[in-house]
Protein backbone atom coordinates (compact mmCIF):
# COMPACT_ATOMS: atom_id res chain seq x y z
CA UNK A 1 0.00 0.00 0.00
CA UNK A 2 1.42 3.40 -0.98
CA UNK A 3 1.89 6.20 1.52
CA UNK A 4 2.05 9.06 -0.99
CA UNK A 5 0.08 10.07 -4.05
CA UNK A 6 3.08 11.78 -5.63
CA UNK A 7 6.79 11.87 -4.91
CA UNK A 8 9.08 14.49 -6.42
CA UNK A 9 12.55 12.93 -6.26
CA UNK A 10 16.12 14.11 -6.52
CA UNK A 11 15.41 17.81 -7.06
CA UNK A 12 16.81 20.92 -5.44
CA UNK A 13 14.00 22.51 -3.45
CA UNK A 14 13.98 26.32 -3.53
CA UNK A 15 12.43 27.45 -0.24
CA UNK A 16 11.59 31.18 0.08
CA UNK A 17 13.42 33.04 2.88
CA UNK A 18 15.53 29.94 3.60
CA UNK A 19 17.53 28.74 0.60
CA UNK A 20 18.10 25.70 -1.58
CA UNK A 21 18.22 22.11 -0.35
CA UNK A 22 18.57 18.78 -2.14
CA UNK A 23 15.57 16.79 -0.94
CA UNK A 24 12.60 14.72 -1.97
CA UNK A 25 9.06 16.00 -1.52
CA UNK A 26 5.97 13.84 -0.97
CA UNK A 27 2.32 14.67 -1.53
CA UNK A 28 -0.86 13.17 -0.08
CA UNK A 29 -4.42 14.41 -0.68
CA UNK A 30 -3.22 17.57 -2.37
CA UNK A 31 -0.90 18.67 0.44
CA UNK A 32 2.83 18.41 1.01
CA UNK A 33 3.15 15.72 3.68
CA UNK A 34 6.87 14.92 3.81
CA UNK A 35 10.22 16.43 2.87
CA UNK A 36 13.29 14.33 3.38
CA UNK A 37 16.47 12.80 2.11
CA UNK A 38 15.90 9.79 -0.14
CA UNK A 39 12.19 9.09 0.40
CA UNK A 40 11.30 5.67 -1.04
CA UNK A 41 9.89 5.64 -4.57
CA UNK A 42 8.06 2.42 -3.73
CA UNK A 43 5.92 4.36 -1.25
CA UNK A 44 4.43 6.59 -3.96
CA UNK A 45 1.69 5.97 -6.50
CA UNK A 46 3.47 8.34 -8.92
CA UNK A 47 7.07 9.54 -9.06
CA UNK A 48 8.20 12.76 -10.72
CA UNK A 49 11.95 12.65 -11.39
CA UNK A 50 13.52 16.07 -10.78
CA UNK A 51 17.15 14.98 -11.08
CA UNK A 52 19.33 17.93 -12.03
CA UNK A 53 16.43 20.35 -11.79
CA UNK A 54 15.12 23.01 -9.42
CA UNK A 55 11.77 22.63 -7.66
CA UNK A 56 10.08 25.96 -6.91
CA UNK A 57 6.77 26.78 -5.22
CA UNK A 58 4.00 27.32 -7.73
CA UNK A 59 3.88 30.98 -8.67
CA UNK A 60 0.99 33.16 -7.46
CA UNK A 61 0.30 35.51 -10.37
CA UNK A 62 -1.32 38.30 -8.38
CA UNK A 63 -2.22 40.62 -11.27
CA UNK A 64 -4.47 38.99 -13.83
CA UNK A 65 -7.52 39.88 -15.92
CA UNK A 66 -9.94 37.06 -16.70
CA UNK A 67 -12.68 37.99 -19.13
CA UNK A 68 -11.76 41.64 -19.69
CA UNK A 69 -12.09 41.35 -23.48
CA UNK A 70 -13.50 37.83 -23.93
CA UNK A 71 -16.02 35.43 -22.47
CA UNK A 72 -15.13 34.64 -18.86
CA UNK A 73 -15.38 30.86 -19.17
CA UNK A 74 -13.31 30.77 -22.37
CA UNK A 75 -10.68 33.06 -20.89
CA UNK A 76 -10.49 31.00 -17.70
CA UNK A 77 -9.90 27.81 -19.66
CA UNK A 78 -7.37 29.11 -22.20
CA UNK A 79 -5.46 31.60 -20.07
CA UNK A 80 -5.02 29.57 -16.88
CA UNK A 81 -3.88 26.77 -19.20
CA UNK A 82 -1.22 29.19 -20.42
CA UNK A 83 -0.25 30.04 -16.84
CA UNK A 84 0.83 26.45 -16.22
CA UNK A 85 3.57 26.88 -18.84
CA UNK A 86 5.13 29.56 -16.64
CA UNK A 87 4.95 27.56 -13.41
CA UNK A 88 1.92 29.50 -12.17
CA UNK A 89 -0.49 27.52 -9.99
CA UNK A 90 -2.71 30.32 -8.60
CA UNK A 91 -4.00 33.47 -10.24
CA UNK A 92 -5.70 36.47 -8.63
CA UNK A 93 -7.82 38.23 -11.21
CA UNK A 94 -9.20 41.75 -11.15
CA UNK A 95 -12.87 42.36 -11.83
CA UNK A 96 -14.95 45.51 -11.95
CA UNK A 97 -18.34 46.61 -13.20
CA UNK A 98 -18.69 49.01 -16.12
CA UNK A 99 -17.52 48.60 -19.72
CA UNK A 100 -15.62 45.41 -20.57
CA UNK A 101 -15.96 42.30 -18.39
CA UNK A 102 -19.76 41.85 -18.13
CA UNK A 103 -20.55 45.38 -19.42
CA UNK A 104 -22.99 46.20 -16.65
CA UNK A 105 -23.21 47.59 -13.18
CA UNK A 106 -25.09 46.77 -9.99
CA UNK A 107 -24.43 45.31 -6.55
CA UNK A 108 -21.74 42.67 -6.21
CA UNK A 109 -24.14 40.47 -4.25
CA UNK A 110 -25.88 39.91 -7.62
CA UNK A 111 -22.95 40.13 -10.04
CA UNK A 112 -20.12 38.34 -8.25
CA UNK A 113 -21.94 34.96 -8.01
CA UNK A 114 -22.36 35.14 -11.80
CA UNK A 115 -18.61 35.64 -12.17
CA UNK A 116 -17.88 32.66 -9.93
CA UNK A 117 -20.37 30.46 -11.79
CA UNK A 118 -18.86 31.42 -15.15
CA UNK A 119 -15.31 30.44 -14.09
CA UNK A 120 -16.21 27.35 -12.08
CA UNK A 121 -14.92 24.18 -13.73
CA UNK A 122 -12.88 25.98 -16.38
CA UNK A 123 -9.66 26.98 -14.58
CA UNK A 124 -6.50 24.87 -14.64
CA UNK A 125 -5.00 26.86 -11.76
CA UNK A 126 -6.52 27.84 -8.45
CA UNK A 127 -7.98 31.33 -8.66
CA UNK A 128 -9.34 34.25 -6.68
CA UNK A 129 -10.54 37.78 -7.33
CA UNK A 130 -9.77 41.36 -6.40
CA UNK A 131 -12.90 43.51 -6.79
CA UNK A 132 -13.17 47.22 -7.62
CA UNK A 133 -15.89 49.18 -5.79
CA UNK A 134 -17.07 51.47 -8.59
CA UNK A 135 -20.19 52.80 -6.83
CA UNK A 136 -21.00 53.95 -3.32
CA UNK A 137 -23.31 50.95 -2.94
CA UNK A 138 -20.42 48.61 -3.76
CA UNK A 139 -18.22 50.33 -1.15
CA UNK A 140 -20.88 49.41 1.40
CA UNK A 141 -20.59 45.76 0.32
CA UNK A 142 -16.91 45.45 1.32
CA UNK A 143 -17.59 43.90 4.78
CA UNK A 144 -19.87 41.26 3.25
CA UNK A 145 -17.42 40.49 0.43
CA UNK A 146 -14.72 39.82 3.03
CA UNK A 147 -16.92 37.78 5.36
CA UNK A 148 -19.01 35.85 2.82
CA UNK A 149 -16.66 35.40 -0.13
CA UNK A 150 -13.17 35.74 1.32
CA UNK A 151 -12.35 38.67 -0.97
CA UNK A 152 -9.67 40.58 0.92
CA UNK A 153 -8.26 42.90 -1.75
CA UNK A 154 -9.90 45.64 -3.77
CA UNK A 155 -8.91 48.11 -6.49
CA UNK A 156 -9.15 51.77 -7.46
CA UNK A 157 -8.20 53.05 -10.94
CA UNK A 158 -6.71 56.54 -10.64
CA UNK A 159 -6.80 57.10 -14.40
CA UNK A 160 -10.58 56.69 -14.67
CA UNK A 161 -11.03 59.70 -12.43
CA UNK A 162 -12.98 62.35 -14.32
CA UNK A 163 -11.86 61.57 -17.88
CA UNK A 164 -12.80 58.78 -20.28
CA UNK A 165 -9.66 58.43 -22.40
CA UNK A 166 -11.19 55.84 -24.70
CA UNK A 167 -14.02 58.18 -25.71
CA UNK A 168 -11.93 61.36 -25.36
CA UNK A 169 -14.65 62.62 -23.03
CA UNK A 170 -14.42 64.83 -19.95
CA UNK A 171 -16.92 62.54 -18.23
CA UNK A 172 -15.90 58.95 -17.44
CA UNK A 173 -19.25 57.88 -16.02
CA UNK A 174 -20.43 56.29 -19.27
CA UNK A 175 -17.40 53.98 -19.09
CA UNK A 176 -17.29 53.28 -15.36
CA UNK A 177 -21.11 53.19 -14.99
CA UNK A 178 -20.47 54.67 -11.58
CA UNK A 179 -21.20 57.61 -9.30
CA UNK A 180 -18.64 60.38 -8.88
CA UNK A 181 -15.43 58.41 -9.36
CA UNK A 182 -13.03 60.90 -7.82
CA UNK A 183 -10.65 61.25 -4.87
CA UNK A 184 -13.65 61.45 -2.57
CA UNK A 185 -14.74 58.02 -3.81
CA UNK A 186 -11.20 56.73 -3.22
CA UNK A 187 -11.21 58.07 0.32
CA UNK A 188 -14.56 56.40 1.06
CA UNK A 189 -13.08 53.07 -0.04
CA UNK A 190 -10.03 53.58 2.19
CA UNK A 191 -12.20 54.47 5.19
CA UNK A 192 -14.40 51.41 4.67
CA UNK A 193 -11.35 49.16 4.38
CA UNK A 194 -9.90 50.54 7.60
CA UNK A 195 -13.17 49.96 9.46
CA UNK A 196 -13.50 46.44 8.09
CA UNK A 197 -9.86 45.68 8.94
CA UNK A 198 -10.64 46.20 12.63
CA UNK A 199 -13.08 43.28 12.45
CA UNK A 200 -10.45 41.03 10.81
CA UNK A 201 -7.16 41.60 12.65
CA UNK A 202 -5.74 38.32 11.35
CA UNK A 203 -6.12 39.37 7.70
CA UNK A 204 -4.42 41.95 5.52
CA UNK A 205 -7.17 43.89 3.79
CA UNK A 206 -5.76 46.08 1.05
CA UNK A 207 -6.52 48.41 -1.82
CA UNK A 208 -4.55 47.98 -5.04
CA UNK A 209 -3.96 51.16 -7.02
CA UNK A 210 -3.44 51.81 -10.70
CA UNK A 211 -1.59 55.10 -10.39
CA UNK A 212 -1.81 57.43 -13.38
CA UNK A 213 -3.20 60.95 -12.95
CA UNK A 214 -6.00 61.44 -15.47
CA UNK A 215 -6.11 65.24 -15.68
CA UNK A 216 -2.41 65.39 -16.51
CA UNK A 217 -2.78 62.54 -18.96
CA UNK A 218 -5.42 64.55 -20.81
CA UNK A 219 -2.97 67.44 -21.26
CA UNK A 220 -0.07 65.26 -22.43
CA UNK A 221 -2.19 63.06 -24.70
CA UNK A 222 -3.75 66.08 -26.41
CA UNK A 223 -0.27 67.53 -26.90
CA UNK A 224 1.15 64.32 -28.39
CA UNK A 225 -1.83 63.71 -30.67
CA UNK A 226 -1.60 67.26 -32.03
CA UNK A 227 2.13 66.96 -32.73
CA UNK A 228 3.82 65.57 -35.82
CA UNK A 229 5.59 62.73 -33.97
CA UNK A 230 5.00 59.17 -35.10
CA UNK A 231 2.06 57.81 -33.12
CA UNK A 232 3.81 54.71 -31.80
CA UNK A 233 4.65 53.20 -28.41
CA UNK A 234 7.19 55.93 -27.69
CA UNK A 235 4.43 58.49 -28.28
CA UNK A 236 2.15 56.51 -25.97
CA UNK A 237 4.75 56.77 -23.21
CA UNK A 238 5.05 60.50 -23.83
CA UNK A 239 1.27 60.87 -23.63
CA UNK A 240 1.18 59.05 -20.28
CA UNK A 241 4.58 60.11 -18.89
CA UNK A 242 6.09 59.06 -15.54
CA UNK A 243 4.95 62.35 -14.01
CA UNK A 244 1.36 61.10 -14.12
CA UNK A 245 2.38 58.08 -12.04
CA UNK A 246 4.34 60.19 -9.56
CA UNK A 247 1.44 62.57 -8.90
CA UNK A 248 -1.11 59.74 -8.62
CA UNK A 249 1.12 57.81 -6.19
CA UNK A 250 1.43 60.91 -4.03
CA UNK A 251 -2.32 61.57 -4.05
CA UNK A 252 -3.33 58.00 -3.28
CA UNK A 253 -0.75 57.24 -0.61
CA UNK A 254 -1.41 60.53 1.19
CA UNK A 255 -5.07 59.59 1.50
CA UNK A 256 -4.22 56.01 2.45
CA UNK A 257 -1.83 57.21 5.15
CA UNK A 258 -4.50 59.46 6.62
CA UNK A 259 -7.13 56.71 6.54
CA UNK A 260 -4.71 54.08 7.85
CA UNK A 261 -5.34 51.60 5.03
CA UNK A 262 -2.98 49.06 3.44
CA UNK A 263 -2.23 49.68 -0.24
CA UNK A 264 -0.50 47.98 -3.15
CA UNK A 265 1.07 50.12 -5.87
CA UNK A 266 0.57 48.15 -9.05
CA UNK A 267 2.78 47.78 -12.16
CA UNK A 268 5.27 50.57 -11.36
CA UNK A 269 6.66 51.30 -14.81
CA UNK A 270 10.11 52.73 -14.16
CA UNK A 271 12.59 54.73 -12.14
CA UNK A 272 10.42 57.75 -11.33
CA UNK A 273 7.44 55.67 -10.25
CA UNK A 274 9.55 53.40 -8.04
CA UNK A 275 11.32 56.36 -6.41
CA UNK A 276 7.95 57.96 -5.70
CA UNK A 277 6.69 54.73 -4.17
CA UNK A 278 9.72 54.50 -1.89
CA UNK A 279 9.22 58.12 -0.80
CA UNK A 280 5.53 57.55 -0.13
CA UNK A 281 6.25 54.46 1.93
CA UNK A 282 8.70 56.35 4.13
CA UNK A 283 6.44 59.41 4.52
CA UNK A 284 3.14 57.81 5.45
CA UNK A 285 4.23 54.79 7.48
CA UNK A 286 1.36 52.52 6.47
CA UNK A 287 1.70 49.12 4.82
CA UNK A 288 2.54 50.02 1.21
CA UNK A 289 3.76 47.27 -1.12
CA UNK A 290 5.21 47.55 -4.61
CA UNK A 291 4.52 45.44 -7.70
CA UNK A 292 6.27 45.41 -11.06
CA UNK A 293 5.48 43.42 -14.18
CA UNK A 294 7.56 41.31 -16.54
CA UNK A 295 7.08 43.73 -19.41
CA UNK A 296 8.16 46.79 -17.44
CA UNK A 297 11.23 44.85 -16.31
CA UNK A 298 12.30 43.65 -19.73
CA UNK A 299 10.73 45.54 -22.64
CA UNK A 300 11.34 49.08 -23.94
CA UNK A 301 9.28 51.12 -26.37
CA UNK A 302 12.03 51.83 -28.90
CA UNK A 303 12.84 48.14 -29.37
CA UNK A 304 9.16 47.30 -29.78
CA UNK A 305 8.65 50.20 -32.20
CA UNK A 306 11.56 48.92 -34.30
CA UNK A 307 9.65 45.64 -34.71
CA UNK A 308 6.48 47.49 -35.67
CA UNK A 309 2.90 47.08 -34.53
CA UNK A 310 1.04 47.99 -31.37
CA UNK A 311 1.11 44.63 -29.59
CA UNK A 312 3.07 46.18 -26.72
CA UNK A 313 0.46 48.83 -25.86
CA UNK A 314 -0.32 48.55 -22.16
CA UNK A 315 -1.21 50.77 -19.20
CA UNK A 316 0.96 52.25 -17.84
CA UNK A 317 3.16 52.37 -20.95
CA UNK A 318 6.39 50.50 -21.47
CA UNK A 319 9.33 52.85 -20.88
CA UNK A 320 13.10 52.72 -21.54
CA UNK A 321 16.05 50.36 -20.93
CA UNK A 322 17.18 52.67 -18.12
CA UNK A 323 13.79 52.19 -16.46
CA UNK A 324 14.15 48.41 -16.87
CA UNK A 325 17.46 48.41 -15.01
CA UNK A 326 16.17 50.64 -12.22
CA UNK A 327 13.35 48.17 -11.59
CA UNK A 328 15.83 45.28 -11.56
CA UNK A 329 17.82 47.19 -8.93
CA UNK A 330 14.59 47.47 -6.92
CA UNK A 331 14.36 43.69 -7.08
CA UNK A 332 17.94 43.32 -5.89
CA UNK A 333 17.61 45.70 -2.96
CA UNK A 334 14.19 44.49 -1.80
CA UNK A 335 12.19 47.59 -2.76
CA UNK A 336 10.01 45.56 -5.13
CA UNK A 337 7.76 43.14 -3.28
CA UNK A 338 6.51 40.94 -6.12
CA UNK A 339 6.44 40.48 -9.87
CA UNK A 340 3.26 39.73 -11.81
CA UNK A 341 2.18 39.42 -15.43
CA UNK A 342 -0.86 41.75 -15.62
CA UNK A 343 -2.15 39.06 -17.97
CA UNK A 344 -4.99 40.25 -20.22
CA UNK A 345 -5.64 38.22 -23.35
CA UNK A 346 -6.01 40.71 -26.19
CA UNK A 347 -6.03 39.58 -29.80
CA UNK A 348 -3.88 41.26 -32.45
CA UNK A 349 -6.92 42.48 -34.38
CA UNK A 350 -7.97 44.42 -31.28
CA UNK A 351 -4.69 46.31 -31.42
CA UNK A 352 -5.26 47.46 -35.01
CA UNK A 353 -2.91 49.94 -36.65
CA UNK A 354 -3.91 53.18 -34.89
CA UNK A 355 -2.37 53.92 -31.50
CA UNK A 356 -5.10 55.59 -29.52
CA UNK A 357 -8.06 53.30 -30.31
CA UNK A 358 -5.89 50.16 -29.85
CA UNK A 359 -6.86 48.13 -26.80
CA UNK A 360 -4.24 47.98 -24.05
CA UNK A 361 -2.87 44.81 -22.52
CA UNK A 362 -1.54 41.39 -23.47
CA UNK A 363 -0.86 38.01 -21.93
CA UNK A 364 2.35 37.06 -20.14
CA UNK A 365 1.57 34.62 -17.35
CA UNK A 366 3.29 31.77 -19.22
CA UNK A 367 6.57 33.69 -18.92
CA UNK A 368 6.53 34.45 -15.20
CA UNK A 369 9.17 32.01 -13.98
CA UNK A 370 11.03 31.73 -17.33
CA UNK A 371 11.68 35.48 -17.60
CA UNK A 372 12.53 35.87 -13.92
CA UNK A 373 14.96 32.97 -14.13
CA UNK A 374 16.42 33.87 -17.52
CA UNK A 375 16.73 37.63 -17.07
CA UNK A 376 16.95 37.69 -13.29
CA UNK A 377 18.89 34.62 -12.23
CA UNK A 378 21.06 33.79 -15.25
CA UNK A 379 21.72 37.28 -16.56
CA UNK A 380 21.78 39.31 -13.34
CA UNK A 381 22.72 36.77 -10.68
CA UNK A 382 19.57 37.11 -8.56
CA UNK A 383 19.32 34.04 -6.30
CA UNK A 384 16.61 31.50 -7.00
CA UNK A 385 15.35 31.98 -3.45
CA UNK A 386 14.63 35.64 -4.20
CA UNK A 387 12.97 34.63 -7.48
CA UNK A 388 10.64 32.31 -5.55
CA UNK A 389 9.85 35.11 -3.10
CA UNK A 390 8.97 37.52 -5.91
CA UNK A 391 6.80 35.08 -7.85
CA UNK A 392 5.21 33.05 -5.06
CA UNK A 393 5.85 33.83 -1.40
CA UNK A 394 5.47 37.61 -1.29
CA UNK A 395 2.20 37.80 -3.24
CA UNK A 396 0.86 34.91 -1.13
CA UNK A 397 1.71 36.86 2.03
CA UNK A 398 0.21 40.10 0.70
CA UNK A 399 -3.09 38.51 -0.30
CA UNK A 400 -3.79 36.12 2.61
CA UNK A 401 -2.67 32.89 0.97
CA UNK A 402 0.41 32.29 3.10
CA UNK A 403 0.21 29.02 4.99
CA UNK A 404 -1.39 27.41 1.92
CA UNK A 405 0.43 28.90 -1.06
CA UNK A 406 3.82 30.32 -1.88
CA UNK A 407 6.29 27.91 -0.31
CA UNK A 408 7.46 24.30 -0.15
CA UNK A 409 6.64 23.18 3.39
CA UNK A 410 4.73 20.38 5.05
CA UNK A 411 1.06 21.30 5.27
CA UNK A 412 1.08 23.64 2.29
CA UNK A 413 -0.91 22.96 -0.86
CA UNK A 414 1.14 20.79 -3.23
CA UNK A 415 1.55 23.53 -5.82
CA UNK A 416 4.99 23.44 -7.41
CA UNK A 417 6.95 23.59 -10.63
CA UNK A 418 10.01 21.64 -11.72
CA UNK A 419 12.38 23.86 -13.71
CA UNK A 420 15.19 22.89 -16.06
CA UNK A 421 17.51 25.83 -15.48
CA UNK A 422 19.53 25.02 -18.61
CA UNK A 423 16.65 24.57 -21.05
CA UNK A 424 16.68 27.42 -23.57
CA UNK A 425 14.05 28.18 -26.18
CA UNK A 426 12.66 31.04 -28.21
CA UNK A 427 9.33 32.54 -27.21
CA UNK A 428 6.49 32.05 -29.67
CA UNK A 429 2.72 32.44 -29.23
CA UNK A 430 2.19 28.74 -29.98
CA UNK A 431 4.36 27.49 -27.13
CA UNK A 432 2.55 29.66 -24.56
CA UNK A 433 -0.76 27.76 -24.99
CA UNK A 434 -2.77 30.99 -24.70
CA UNK A 435 -5.76 32.02 -26.76
CA UNK A 436 -3.78 35.12 -27.70
CA UNK A 437 -2.28 35.14 -31.20
CA UNK A 438 0.75 37.38 -30.56
CA UNK A 439 3.25 38.15 -27.81
CA UNK A 440 5.52 41.19 -27.24
CA UNK A 441 8.27 38.78 -26.10
CA UNK A 442 8.08 36.83 -29.37
CA UNK A 443 11.52 35.91 -30.71
CA UNK A 444 13.30 36.42 -27.38
CA UNK A 445 15.45 33.48 -26.26
CA UNK A 446 14.83 32.57 -22.63
CA UNK A 447 16.85 30.17 -20.52
CA UNK A 448 15.15 28.30 -17.67
CA UNK A 449 11.72 26.74 -18.28
CA UNK A 450 9.30 24.67 -16.21
CA UNK A 451 9.19 21.08 -17.41
CA UNK A 452 6.37 20.07 -15.04
CA UNK A 453 3.76 22.00 -13.08
CA UNK A 454 1.78 20.41 -10.25
CA UNK A 455 -1.47 21.93 -8.95
CA UNK A 456 -3.00 20.53 -5.78
CA UNK A 457 -0.78 17.46 -5.95
CA UNK A 458 -1.76 16.60 -9.52
CA UNK A 459 0.51 16.88 -12.54
CA UNK A 460 -1.23 19.47 -14.73
CA UNK A 461 1.49 20.35 -17.26
CA UNK A 462 4.68 18.94 -18.69
CA UNK A 463 7.14 19.97 -21.36
CA UNK A 464 7.40 16.87 -23.52
CA UNK A 465 9.70 16.05 -26.45
CA UNK A 466 7.08 17.43 -28.85
CA UNK A 467 6.47 20.60 -26.84
CA UNK A 468 4.09 21.79 -24.10
CA UNK A 469 1.40 19.35 -22.96
CA UNK A 470 -1.58 19.84 -20.68
CA UNK A 471 -2.34 16.82 -18.51
CA UNK A 472 -5.95 16.18 -17.57
CA UNK A 473 -8.96 18.44 -17.15
CA UNK A 474 -9.18 21.84 -15.43
CA UNK A 475 -9.54 21.24 -11.68
CA UNK A 476 -8.64 24.67 -10.25
CA UNK A 477 -10.44 25.76 -7.09
CA UNK A 478 -11.76 29.17 -6.06
CA UNK A 479 -9.70 30.59 -3.22
CA UNK A 480 -11.47 31.96 -0.17
CA UNK A 481 -8.78 34.18 1.36
CA UNK A 482 -10.52 34.81 4.66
Amino acid sequence: MTRYDLLVKNGVLVVPYHGEVRADLAVTDGRITAIGDDLRAADAAEVLDATGKAVLPGAVDAHYHLGIYRDLALDAREETRSSLVGGVTSVLSYFRTGQHYLNRTGPYREIFPEVLDAVDGHAYTDYGFHLAPMTVEQIGEIPALVADHGVTSFKYYMFYKGFDLAANSRDARAFTMSDEYDLGHLYLILEQLTRTQRDHPDLRLSLSLHCEQSELMRVFIDRVRASDVVQNLRAYSEGRPPLTEQVAISEATTLAGHAGANVNLLHLSGADALRSAVTARSLHGNDTRCEVTLHHLCLDHDSLDARGGLGGKVNPPIRTPEDNEHLWEGIRNGTVDWVASDHACCMEEEKGDELWPARPGFGGSALLYPVLIGEGHHRRGIPLTRIAELAAANPARAYNLWGRKGSLAVGYDADLTVVDLDHEREVSPEMLLSGQDHCPFEGVRVKGWPVATVVGGRLAYRLGPDGPEIVGAPTGRCLNRA
